[in-house]
């Protein structure tokens, strides 16, 4: 009684009491003290219980491995999986389940699996819980493939376990599997609550289709702040800002009161569309108005608002005057400003604070310095980050593109070897080169990060995963349909006008998510207008 009303101080002293313990006594104080997210003392008891004559159960185990999960304490959740083994309890669900669960919530995503695929009776939970954690961790393939491999095995998925399908489909950016999703919640005659409604709004934005975002958001008979959020970001993702601002004014209109959330959406949208002044009178709105007080992400936002409008002093000194820790979100910000304007001195700083945030993403932040020295011209100083990567062994995050075809994602590398039809795409792509350039295109060899000769820089650029994947694209789907790209990098400037003259030259709309935001190529021009 005393543990179910969260008294875990009377309960103990009564505990306390008890001359002879038995398993019973010992799970509900153990889990007495679990449930009231005394983590200390839920460990100190779970090992006097283990040093007593009785033996865990499936009861107390997961209770304690969940305290593992809610405190991401991994070194202590292994501690546990060990004692799960001595006792024999490794194949019971229960357990099995929330040891899955804890590895996914700590990020060990091999274990996770490894305790997954070997688990006897796996139930909608534990499918849940390992969709979930594949999406999390980069892996929303695998995710998908996770849910056709559920329902091979008869295990109907509830709302929640949707949800975290569609944050699969979200992150992939595939639209046909998103359509898929979409068709089987229909069929299934899903309610559409306000979780699952905006994960759909997120998911359609991040595929490209503001316009079915819209729909979804429209279906909705209930929508809270985090929904109205979702679809203002989801005007701010595709640099329709104007639309983002009227959407803004709607929920202001309705009675509901924005949030954090929101104005990191908003000021985003206005970053994203050059809309400099409407973005820096909300930003001063927020806390006046509605008593939001920034924190670094806004800031982040400003700084990056900022910075793409060439205001890189006013950044610098909205930086320098902030009464809240940086984060490298900030700085990251800042250093891609940098990058457009070729301000070298700003630049460096912003990479320094970088490398003393993230030390371990050290290779990412010098090769994007490398990158402005390179524009400038300074190729001593870009050999001299070259050595320094060498020396430290630092390498860069890869660079890919994906493509969705019939149902499978294609995925290309810079230089890619490894498609099995690669032999007929560079031969396209050759073909394809020269029909731009008679068109007008010129490539842009200042992306291009080593002090080589024009010919071999203009080699490096058409192998750019961006330019693979869509000359695969131009091959594999029907004649005038759109194309669709994902990128996990920033697009590069000579990709941005090689896209631009394909959709001239092709007559092909092709939409392009990249770290930042969506592009939408058509008839030679971007969405963008090249700010971006």
């Amino acid at each position: 009684m005393y543990t179910a009303h969260r008294a875990v101080t009377e309960a103990h002293g009564l505990f306390c009491g008890i001359k002879e313990k038995n398993s019973m006594s010992w799970s509900v104080m153990v889990g007495g003290f679990a449930k009231n997210g005394d983590c200390v003392d839920c460990f100190r008891t779970f090992r006097e219980y283990i040093r007593s004559a009785d033996h865990p159960d499936n009861y107390t185990l997961p209770l304690v491995i969940r305290v593992c999960r809610d405190t991401t304490d991994l070194q202590m959740g292994r501690l546990i999986h060990q004692i799960v083994h001595k006792f024999g309890l490794h194949s019971d669900p229960f357990v099995a389940a929330a040891l899955v669960d804890m590895y996914a919530k700590c990020k060990v995503i091999d274990d996770a699996k490894t305790m997954f695929d070997t688990m006897l009776e796996r139930d909608l939970v534990t499918w849940t819980v390992m969709i979930g954690a594949q999406t999390e961790c980069g892996s929303a393939n695998e995710a998908l493939l996770l849910f056709d491999r559920m329902q091979e095995e008869g295990i109907v998925p509830d709302s929640v376990a949707m949800v975290n399908v569609v944050n699969a489909c979200a992150k992939l950016g595939a639209m046909h599997k998103a359509r898929l999703v979409h068709d089987y919640i229909s069929g299934k005659k899903f309610w559409l609550t306000v979780v699952l409604g905006t994960a759909m709004i997120d998911m359609y934005a991040k595929c490209g289709c503001v316009e079915s975002a819209r729909e979804i958001f429209d279906r909705m008979g209930i929508k809270n702040v985090v929904t109205w959020s979702a679809m203002i970001a989801a005007y701010g993702y595709h640099g329709r800002g104007r639309e983002a601002l009227d959407y803004f004014s709607m929920m202001l209109m309705t009675g509901m009161v924005p949030n954090s959330i929101t104005f990191v959406s908003i000021l985003y949208a206005c970053s994203h569309s050059g809309m400099v002044e409407d973005g820096l009178k909300l930003f001063s709105l927020m806390q006046e108005e509605y008593g939001v007080r920034p924190n670094v992400k806004h800031f982040t936002c400003v700084v990056d608002l900022l910075g793409r409008a060439g205001r890189l002093d006013e950044a610098s000194s909205l930086i320098k005057n902030m009464a809240i820790e940086k984060d490298e979100g900030l700085w990251g910000a800042l250093l891609g400003a940098c990058r457009i304007y070729g301000h070298v001195e700003l630049a460096e700083e912003a990479a320094r604070s970088l490398l003393e945030l993230q030390p371990e993403n050290a290779g990412h932040h010098y090769i994007l310095l490398a990158n402005i020295y390179a524009r400038a011209g300074k190729w001593k100083d870009v050999a001299r980050i070259r050595e320094l990567m060498t020396r430290q062994r630092l390498k860069k995050v890869p660079g890919w593109t994906c493509i969705e075809v019939d149902n499978k994602i294609h995925q290309f590398t810079i230089g890619d070897h490894s498609h099995p039809q690669l032999k007929e795409i560079y031969e396209k792509l050759k073909c394809l080169c020269n029909k731009l350039e008679l068109a007008g295109y010129v490539p842009d060899t200042n992306y291009v990060l080593h002090d080589v000769d024009e010919e071999c820089k203009r080699g490096i650029l058409y192998t750019h995963s961006e330019k693979l994947a869509i000359t695969f694209g131009l091959s594999a789907t029907p004649e005038g349909s759109p194309i669709r790209i994902t990128k996990n990098l920033r697009v590069c400037g000579d990709c941005h006008t090689f896209i631009k003259y394909v959709s001239l030259v092709a007559n092909r709309l092709v939409i392009v998510r990249d770290a930042n935001r969506f592009h939408h190529f058509k008839d030679g021009a971007c969405s963008c207008g090249d700010y971006w």
